[in-house]
């Protein structure tokens, strides 16, 4: 084979190679809004305050890695920190910051059911920085497991994150008078 002919097949086959990315990423919405799925994998503490109830108050404190698994305008891989605060009751809210790879972050309001194997939660993404200065979403998922691995100690694992995201552009400033 030619020189010149082995260039063309391995143009053709780079031309090929971008069609079918550029055919495997969806594109947003008309609104905006990208779909992504994600798992989590958390563990951390739980500081817990007995109640007249019959549960414990309960503040965690919970880090890990979250990956990506489907979806375009995230990156791929995060470290995730999660606050989260139950009145023992029926209050249990929380806050998350996922940082990439270049420090650039994601913010993010939780909203659950107590912590345990199988419950739900809700999240609102309310903000970024870098890459990711005004992005908004929501997501939702279920503990795949929660596990006490020592006193004071908790761990677990989220495999079903489903949620969108958009970035809304920054306000235009107002024209001068």
């Amino acid at each position: 084979m030619s020189s010149a002919a082995a260039r063309t097949g391995i143009l053709a086959a780079a031309i090929a190679a971008l069609a079918l990315s550029a055919g495997a990423q969806t594109p947003p919405a008309a609104d905006g809004w990208r779909p992504f799925k994600a798992t989590w994998t958390l563990s951390g503490t739980r500081q817990l305050l007995p109640t007249e109830g019959a549960r414990s108050a309960a503040i965690l404190h919970l880090t890990g890695p979250l990956a990506v698994t489907s979806g375009e305008g995230l990156g791929r891989g995060f470290l995730g920190e999660l606050i989260g605060f139950d009145d023992g009751a029926a209050l249990i809210v929380g806050r998350a910051v996922l940082a990439d790879e270049k420090g650039d972050r994601i913010y993010c309001f939780l909203r659950t059911e107590p912590v345990g194997t199988g419950r739900k939660a809700t999240g609102t993404i309310t903000g970024g920085t870098g890459r990711y200065a005004g992005l908004e979403g929501t997501f939702e998922f279920a503990w795949q497991y929660v596990v006490d691995t020592e006193p004071g100690e908790i761990g677990g694992r989220i495999a079903n994150i489903e949620g969108r995201t958009r970035l809304v552009p920054p306000p235009r400033p107002e024209a001068p008078r």
